[in-house]
C-alpha cells in the first residue's frame, strides 16, 4: 500500500468512527430510553452530549494538529475516542453514559480535523479533489450506515454494543497511522494556544444548547432561559472579539473574507443541521409511530449510504471540471424535496412508496453536496492553513448537527403538545396518559394501559404525526436555504471567491 493510500484509508477510518457515532445512537434512542428512562430531553442530550464538546473543541483540535503534528493528534484522538466508546458501552446509568459521550466528543474533536488536514497535505492539487471526494463519501457513508448497524446490534444483542463495534475500526486506523508521514504548520509551531478562544466558544455553544433544549420544559420566559440567552450572546461576542485580537487565533476571521469559505461554511451549517436533526426525528418516528423494529428503522435509511458510496467520489472529481457551485446549489434542493416527500409519510404507508422515494432523493442530494462543499472550503485557503480550515469546517458541521437536533426536536415537541387532546374529567385514566405524553413526546405510545381508550391512543398518534411533519417541513426549508446560499455566494474558481 502506497503512503498516499495508507493515509487516505486511515483518515477515512478515523472520520468514519466519529461520524458513525453521531448517527448510530438515533435508532438506539428508544431502547436506551426504555432501559434508562430519560424521556425526550434525555434523548436529545444523549446526542448533544457528544456534539457539544465536539463542536466546542474542534477549532482547538485543528490548531493543536497544526502546531504539534497532525499524525500525533490523530493517534491521540483515536485512543481517547476508543476508550470512551468502551466506557459508554459499559455505562451503568444515564449520567455515566452522558459523561462517556462527552469524552467521545473530546476525542473526536482531536481526531476529526486531523483526518482532512492529513489528506489535504498528502495529495497534490490535481489529485486532491478525488481524494477529498473519497474521504467525504466514506465518511458520509459511515454516518448514514449508523442506523443500520445500530438496528442489527439492538435487535440481536443490546444497544450497548453500538459503542463497542467501532473499536476494531479504531484499532485498524491506529495500525495504519504508523506509516503516515508527520505534517504540521511550521509557521505556528511553538506559538501559544488560544485557550480563551476555545473557552468562549464552549460557553457560547453550551448556553445555546441549553436554551433550545430546555425552553419547552422550563418555559421561554423563565429566568434560567433568559440567563442562558444572555450567556450565549455574550460568549459569542467575546469569542469574536478574542479572535480579532489574538496573535494566534483559533479561527482567523480573515478567512471569511473568502466568499467560497464563508458561503461554503454557511451551506455546511444548513445541510448538517438537516442531516442530524431530521434523521434524529425520522429514526424515532419510524419506531414509535410506524412500529418499525430497530433493524427495520436502520435498514430504512440504507439507500443514503449506498448513494454516498456510489456518487460522492465521482461528483468530487466532476466538480473539478464543472465547478463546485452547481452541485452545491442543486444538492440541498434535491435533499429538501426528499424531506418534503417524507413529511407526508402516513403511518399506514408501505416502505417502498412512503419511505424509500424520500430517502433516495435525500441521499442523492447529500451525495451531490458534500464533496464539492468540502473542496470549495479547503481550496479557498492556503495549504498551510489546512488544519485551521478543516477544523473550522468540521466545527460548523458539528455545530449544525447540534443545532439541528435541538431545533427539530423543538419543532416536533411543540407541535406534538399543541395537538394533544385536552384533559378529561378528573380521575379519568387517560389523563395520566396525556400528561405523560406531554413530558415525553417521543414515548407517547409507550406505557398506554391495555384497556386505554381508543380515541386517546388515536389522538396521541395524530399528535405524533403532526409533530413529525412540522420537523420535516422545517428541515426542507433549511436545506433549500442552504442551496440558495451556495448559489448566491460560491464561485467556481477559488481566486474569484474574494471578489
Amino acid at each position: 500500500m502506497t503512503s498516499q493510500r495508507r493515509t487516505l484509508v486511515a483518515a477515512i477510518l478515523g472520520l468514519g468512527v466519529t461520524t458513525l457515532d453521531e448517527t448510530v445512537v438515533f435508532v438506539a434512542l428508544p431502547a436506551m430510553e426504555r432501559d434508562l428512562g430519560f424521556g425526550l430531553l434525555g434523548q436529545q442530550w444523549i446526542v448533544n452530549a457528544y456534539l457539544l464538546p465536539l463542536a466546542a473543541l474542534l477549532l482547538l483540535g485543528g490548531s493543536l494538529g497544526d502546531r504539534y503534528g497532525r499524525r500525533r493528534l490523530f493517534r491521540t484522538g483515536l485512543l481517547t475516542f476508543g476508550g470512551a466508546s468502551l466506557a459508554a458501552g459499559l455505562a451503568p446509568a444515564a449520567a455515566a453514559l452522558f459523561a462517556a459521550r462527552a469524552v467521545q466528543g473530546i476525542g473526536a474533536a482531536m481526531l476529526m480535523p486531523a483526518t482532512l488536514a492529513l489528506v489535504t497535505s498528502t495529495f497534490a492539487d490535481e489529485e486532491r479533489g478525488g481524494a477529498i471526494g473519497s474521504w467525504a463519501a466514506w465518511g458520509g457513508a459511515a454516518a448514514a450506515i449508523g442506523p443500520l448497524v445500530a438496528g442489527v446490534a439492538i435487535d440481536v444483542l443490546s444497544w450497548r454494543w453500538i459503542f463497542v463495534l467501532p473499536i476494531p475500526l479504531v484499532a485498524a486506523a491506529l495500525a495504519l497511522s504508523r506509516g503516515i508521514e508527520e505534517s504540521r504548520d511550521e509557521r505556528v509551531e511553538g506559538q501559544p494556544l488560544d485557550v480563551w478562544g476555545a473557552a468562549l466558544a464552549a460557553v457560547a455553544l453550551g448556553a445555546l444548547s441549553f436554551v433550545v433544549l430546555q425552553g419547552p420544559t422550563t418555559g421561554w420566559t423563565s429566568l434560567s432561559l433568559s440567563t442562558g440567552i444572555v450567556i450565549a450572546v455574550a460568549g459569542l461576542a467575546g469569542f469574536l472579539v478574542r479572535e480579532r485580537r489574538a496573535t494566534q487565533p483559533l479561527l482567523p476571521l480573515e478567512l471569511f473574507a473568502s466568499r467560497n469559505f464563508s458561503a461554503g461554511n454557511a451551506t455546511t451549517l444548513a445541510i448538517y443541521a438537516v442531516f442530524n436533526g431530521n434523521f434524529f426525528i425520522l429514526s424515532i418516528y419510524l419506531q414509535t409511530v410506524l412500529d418499525y423494529s430497530a433493524l427495520q428503522a436502520g435498514a430504512a435509511t440504507l439507500p443514503v449510504t449506498l448513494l454516498m458510496i456510489a456518487l460522492s467520489s465521482r461528483i468530487g472529481r466532476a466538480s473539478q471540471r464543472i465547478g463546485v457551485r452547481a452541485p452545491m446549489t442543486a444538492g440541498p434542493v434535491v435533499a429538501a424535496v426528499g424531506l418534503a416527500w417524507l413529511a407526508y409519510l402516513e403511518p399506514t404507508d408501505p416502505y417502498w412508496t412512503g419511505v424509500l422515494p424520500g430517502v433516495v432523493l435525500f441521499g442523492v442530494g447529500l451525495a451531490t453536496t458534500v464533496a464539492p462543499l468540502t473542496t470549495a472550503v479547503m481550496t479557498a485557503v492556503p495549504e498551510h492553513r489546512a488544519g485551521v480550515a478543516s477544523g473550522a469546517n468540521n466545527d460548523v458541521a458539528r455545530t449544525g448537527g447540534l443545532i439541528g437536533v435541538a431545533l427539530m426536536g423543538l419543532a416536533f415537541g411543540v407541535t406534538f403538545r399543541a395537538h394533544l387532546p385536552p384533559a378529561g374529567p378528573e380521575g379519568r385514566p387517560d389523563n395520566q396518559v396525556v400528561a405523560s405524553a406531554r413530558d415525553r413526546p417521543t414515548s407517547a405510545l409507550e406505557g398506554l394501559p391495555a384497556d386505554g381508550p381508543d380515541d386517546v391512543v388515536a389522538d396521541l398518534r395524530a399528535a405524533s404525526v403532526s409533530g413529525y411533519r412540522t420537523a420535516m417541513a422545517a428541515g426542507a426549508a433549511l436545506a433549500t436555504i442552504g442551496g440558495l446560499i451556495a448559489f448566491a455566494g460560491v464561485r467556481n474558481r477559488p481566486d474569484d471567491s474574494d471578489t
